[in-house]
């Protein structure tokens, strides 16, 4: 026996019209007692002319906080106490009868028609969310042929996109369990528009249980073209995913491009900057929910220039105190800095604790853009994507447009000429030092958004961004940006084939073979000899 079905399909036809009499206790009673059959029929009665009491007895049914009392009458069990299920009234119980109360119970098929039952009352709310839930709920709940007229009912109120096209898919599932193969054979086509992963798995449910060869041949031909879309989508998520992290190791190697390729120090405590970075983007975080809770989500507009002037700062200072006595010294400096990575993790271990910190992105940065089936593109990191653009374009400025650009410049090809010009050498390093930290420190920042904050964050990316900055040529900023957009893409295309490590393994092998072949990297410096 079906009856909820049918009554469900008859409400459809009605429009869900709210009933004209209130629930009562019978209607309550029997659906609460009986066999399945008639708790089922009972349940379709009650879907067919909802009243305001409806939605909360079924609910409580299905959470199983419905009561039966001694004297037949249903209550329901809340955080406040018992409530008749008819009229929503208190209901206090003497301890005698409070001890006599059995539950309710529900069985598998049972269950599975209340939650058709209660999405078909919801398909009704002014909520958005509640709809698109109650739709994809009846999707869920497996095909049903009766289920169509009420779909279609839905169908022709809905207004918004989304919850339509949800509609539309849970018509379709319910029309391909029909008995009917034409209207089966209609289901397979419109399943075949759908190209969606939730209609994927429903195509193959549906092959699985399908006799009818026409029909299943156009089942076949259906999940073809939706796996056909959905590969389309997963390759353009791969190519995302590489651009992605492409961004990041930019930005991590563009303050490497100054201290490395254009100061000649092998800077092994750029990571440590990045890491200085992150935390001051976990402090500010911390002073805008402690001082200005209602404007955290533009707290990232103070981060990203705190971080950058307290990666500047210490690199400034490192800068003056330790590598200024260290410069054409190559390992010397990177000793140096290497002992100075270390003193700056166990300063923020003993300032902040060993373990990760906690750095929430602000709401905007939330959720995804969905392009095509399948293909969501988080909003985190398309913004870090245009912000490392945005940074790349402030540098490239600076360095071809600037006086400062142009005094590191002239530093960095002849610094006895620069000096006899009177270009202050000492200070143009300390500057370009403190620069190159800084975008350190804005790499800092972009990653306390996609994973941990914690020491360690530097490690992770410091032979990474070494890699960029060699094989895109000392010092060419258009040879870092084409070295980490290969790199990312190189590492996430090899990671679908063999796995992360081997990836990482086979790309660092080729980097050594080409610089191998090519010691200057993509782009070599032109020197006088080469021009004249």
């Amino acid at each position: 026996m079906r009856a909820l079905p049918a009554v469900l399909a008859l409400a459809a036809l009605l429009g869900l019209a709210p009933a004209v009499r209130a629930l009562t206790q019978p209607q309550a009673l029997a659906v609460a007692q009986g066999d399945t059959d008639e708790r089922i029929a009972a349940l379709g009665r009650l879907v067919a002319s909802p009243d305001a009491r409806t939605a909360p007895l079924l609910q409580a049914l299905a959470d199983e906080r419905l009561k039966l009392g001694a004297d037949r009458r249903v209550l329901i069990a809340t955080d406040a106490g018992l409530v008749d299920a008819a009229t929503g009234a208190p209901v206090t119980l003497a301890p005698e009868a409070a001890s006599a109360l059995s539950d309710v119970m529900l069985n598998n098929r049972l269950r599975g028609e209340l939650d058709g039952a209660l999405a078909s009352l919801k398909l009704s709310s002014d909520d958005r969310k509640e709809r698109l839930a109650a739709a994809k709920a009846l999707l869920d709940a497996g095909g049903d042929d009766a289920r169509v007229a009420l779909l279609e009912s839905a169908i022709a109120r809905e207004k918004d996109a989304v919850v339509l096209d949800a509609l539309k898919l849970a018509r379709a599932a319910a029309l391909a369990a029909s008995p009917d193969t034409t209207k089966r054979l209609a289901a397979a086509r419109l399943l075949g528009e759908s190209r969606s992963p939730e209609t994927r798995l429903l195509l193959n449910q549906r092959l699985a249980d399908e006799q009818d060869a026409d029909v299943k041949r156009a089942l076949q031909r259906s999940l073809r073209e939706v796996e056909d879309t959905l590969a389309w989508g997963e390759r353009l998520g791969a190519l995302f995913t590489g651009i992605s992290l492409a961004s990041i190791l930019l930005l991590v190697a563009l303050g490497l491009a100054i201290t490395y390729g254009l100061m000649g120090v092998i800077n092994m405590a750029h990571g440590e900057l990045m890491m200085i970075g992150a935390y001051a983007t976990y402090l500010v975080q911390v002073a805008f929910r402690q001082w200005l809770p209602g404007g955290f989500d533009a707290y990232l507009v103070v981060a990203m220039p705190a971080s950058f002037l307290a990666s500047a700062l210490v690199g400034a200072a490192l800068e003056r105190t330790v590598i200024r006595w260290l410069y054409g010294r190559p390992l010397e400096t990177l000793l140096a800095t290497w002992g100075l990575s270390l003193v700056l993790m166990q300063a923020v271990r003993s300032l902040f604790g060993a373990q990760n910190v906690a750095v929430e992105s602000p709401a905007w940065m939330g959720g995804s853009l969905a392009l095509l089936p399948g293909l969501a593109l988080p909003t985190n990191r398309l913004v870090i994507i245009v912000f490392s653009l945005a940074v790349l374009g402030g540098m490239a400025l600076l360095i071809a447009r600037t006086r400062l650009g142009l005094f590191v410049r002239a530093v960095t090809q002849n610094r006895p000429i620069a000096s006899c010009m009177g270009v202050p050498t000492a200070r143009v390093d300390t500057y370009a030092f403190a620069l190159g930290s800084g975008l350190a420190g804005l790499a800092g920042c972009a990653l306390s958004q996609v994973g941990n904050v914690g020491p360690d964050l530097g490690q992770s990316y410091i032979v990474d961004a070494f890699m960029v900055v060699v094989l895109g040529g000392v010092g060419q900023l258009a040879g870092t940006v084409l070295a980490a957009l290969g790199l990312g893409l190189a590492n996430k295309a090899l990671e679908g084939v063999v796995g992360a490590v081997l990836a990482k393994i086979a790309v660092l092998l080729f980097i050594i073979v080409f610089i191998q072949k090519r010691p200057q990297g993509l782009f070599a410096v032109k020197g006088r000899a080469q021009e004249s």
